[in-house]
């Protein structure tokens, strides 16, 4: 569970689970995070709208579904397999290796993830949002350390 404090104040994510229980169980569990990675594979695979976030991924999108669903399972409060199996890896981090991580791309990514999030609706639409906003902030630190490291 990501409990990140930005200038003393707690992240959406963690705010909504310290006041209303584990985003986990708010967004339905499993099936609903699984059902929303799935969808958001689909248009990043199938809309041309995408293209500059597909091509920095694996041509076999199984094992990136796979570790983006157990990743937010893992970071709403559910079963911490992702983190088990990476012992100290930090998101952020391991990201940091993807070449062509610019702020366009960082868009594509929100945009694919928030319609995913309103086609499959799991759960808690105040959980919805929180992990949007988190979401958002982390695709957008994530280019904007990109661009720091390649000036």
């Amino acid at each position: 569970m990501i409990e990140r404090k930005d200038a003393g104040r707690q992240s959406a994510i963690a705010a909504a689970m310290t006041q209303n229980g584990l985003p986990f169980h708010r967004l339905g569990g499993r099936a609903p995070i699984a059902q929303l990675v799935a969808r958001f594979y689909e248009l990043m695979d199938n809309e041309k709208a995408y293209a500059e976030l597909r091509a920095i991924h694996a041509p076999d999108l199984g094992p990136t579904r796979e570790s983006l669903t157990d990743f937010l399972i893992a970071w709403t409060g559910g079963p911490r397999q992702w983190f088990k199996q990476r012992p100290g890896v930090c998101v952020m981090s391991a990201h940091a290796a993807l070449s062509g991580m610019t702020h366009n791309v960082s868009r594509q990514w929100i945009d694919a993830m928030a319609r995913a999030m309103d086609e499959v609706r799991p759960g808690d639409p105040e959980i919805r949002d929180a992990m949007m906003e988190t979401l958002t902030r982390m695709a957008n630190a994530m280019a904007s350390r990109s661009a720091a490291a390649q000036a």
